[in-house]
């Protein structure tokens, strides 16, 4: 096969997981922003709510979360398996392995230090100055099932963004010959946009942790400490926001 058509499948097959993952949620997110913009109420008046509860009866509402999360890490498999090689894995290719555990486990909570505070700044801010819709990180009703799924939830949202938008974006712009700042740039507007749903300010602050992600794997070639960090970000936001309510009821509420 001639290098042009080799290349040409790779902007194939890109253009479909991104299509059946978060490339569609970032097309629906733009949509949302202007008609958001357009409702007649601000934008600061306005609200989003992450892990919805959907059933009123418990354990349909659990069986749907449990599914939710089960169906939406397909998109996550199918770029492992158009990543795997004869002879080396995905997970290897990636850096997606417990070979190292200390140094990922070092560097996702460094990362998470560096990207949690600056994240909320970005998220008060924006509540602040009116581009931000307020985002209601756990409105689940409280069962004994609760936790443990906004925790799935969290790792879910990881795992989907770390492969996708970093692991196997970054390894197919590379084959496609795009430059180390390019390819970051481009995975830091992919993250931004499909957090446009949230309002302005989520865009720009998720850019920027895009950024900071896409620098990080590109120095230490491991999405490890990505997940860890990512997972550890969503976590403290799922579990600890009814907290953040109670003590600025101002900003979150």
């Amino acid at each position: 096969m001639s290098i042009s058509r080799s290349k040409q499948r790779l902007g194939f097959e890109l253009a479909i997981v991104l299509g059946l993952s978060l490339g569609a949620s970032a097309v629906y997110s733009i949509v949302a922003l202007p008609a958001d913009l357009s409702s007649g109420k601000p934008l600061a008046e306005q609200s989003t709510a992450l892990n919805a509860a959907q059933s009123s009866v418990p354990w349909l509402d659990l069986t749907y979360q449990l599914l939710g999360v089960f169906f939406d890490l397909f998109p996550v498999a199918l770029a492992l398996y158009l990543l795997w090689e004869p002879g080396r894995s995905a997970f290897e290719r990636i850096g997606l392995t417990r070979q190292q555990p200390g140094r990922d486990l070092g560097g996702g909570l460094l990362l998470a230090a560096c990207i949690g505070l600056p994240g909320l700044g970005f998220y008060a801010l924006g509540r602040l100055a009116g581009i931000t819709v307020e985002v209601q990180a756990s409105p689940l009703d409280t069962h004994w099932w609760t936790i443990p799924v906004l925790v799935l939830s969290a790792v879910r949202a990881a795992l989907q963004e770390e492969v996708i938008v970093v692991g196997y974006l970054f390894t197919r712009l590379r084959e496609l010959e795009w430059g180390a700042w390019p390819t970051i740039i481009a995975s830091a507007v992919l993250r931004g946009s499909y957090h446009l749903y949230q309002g302005i300010g989520p865009f720009f602050g998720n850019a920027v942790m895009g950024v900071v992600f896409g620098w990080a794997y590109s120095r230490w070639g491991r999405t490890a400490p990505l997940v860890v960090a990512h997972a550890i970000l969503d976590i403290v936001s799922f579990v600890g926001y009814p907290l953040a309510v109670a003590w600025w009821p101002g900003v979150f509420s």
